[in-house]
């Protein structure tokens, strides 16, 4: 099986930190994956886009004519890529900042992250509320392997940075699970 997953958002929301996560994890779990990042010529605030691919296979090209899979984390993510996934793909939207979906033949699968973040205590976790969201919803790597690479990942900071961040994934693959349009 082979997936391939755009990430998109603006400088800033943890799109690139999403998209590394993800691969990380395929890893851990014994699959190959790929992380191509793009920037715009912004730093903060500016377009942001990571492109994943994981599979049971060796990945021949790091760049798929279409995704299955389109993360957006705000309005203008999703208007410049919803065109970019395939047909019978799925879309997760944060529809904190997405408000139209338009296309009737993709999932698609809406999570008020940057909400559920601040109801969490923490607009930093937006991002992991949204990879637990898409785990939720595709079952792409398991709950589990996800928490061991955000434990490789925070293993410096508090103790309650990993917790934010273990709740963030819990409730997002709970929201992903029942989200479906």
């Amino acid at each position: 099986m082979k997936q391939s997953f755009v990430f998109s958002g603006s400088g800033g929301q943890g799109i690139m930190s999403a998209g590394i996560t993800l691969a990380q994890t395929a890893i851990v779990m014994g699959k190959h994956s790929t992380f191509l990042p793009e920037y715009g010529p912004e730093q903060r605030g500016g377009s942001a886009k990571c492109t994943v691919i994981i599979s049971d296979a060796d990945i021949i090209s790091p760049l798929p004519k279409k995704c299955d899979i389109l993360v957006a984390m705000n309005e203008q993510a999703y208007s410049k890529f919803i065109n970019d996934v395939k047909e019978g793909g799925t879309v997760v939207v944060n529809s904190s900042r997405v408000n139209e979906t338009e296309r009737e033949d993709v999932k698609t699968v809406s999570v008020p992250v940057d909400d559920v973040a601040l109801e969490l205590g923490n607009v930093k976790v937006a991002n992991t509320v949204l990879i637990g969201a898409l785990i939720g919803a595709t079952g792409i790597v398991s709950k589990e392997a996800v928490i061991a690479s955000l434990e490789e990942k925070f293993k410096e900071k508090s103790p309650q940075i990993m917790q934010l961040n273990i709740a963030a994934i819990e409730k997002g693959i709970t929201l992903g699970k029942g989200a479906d349009k």
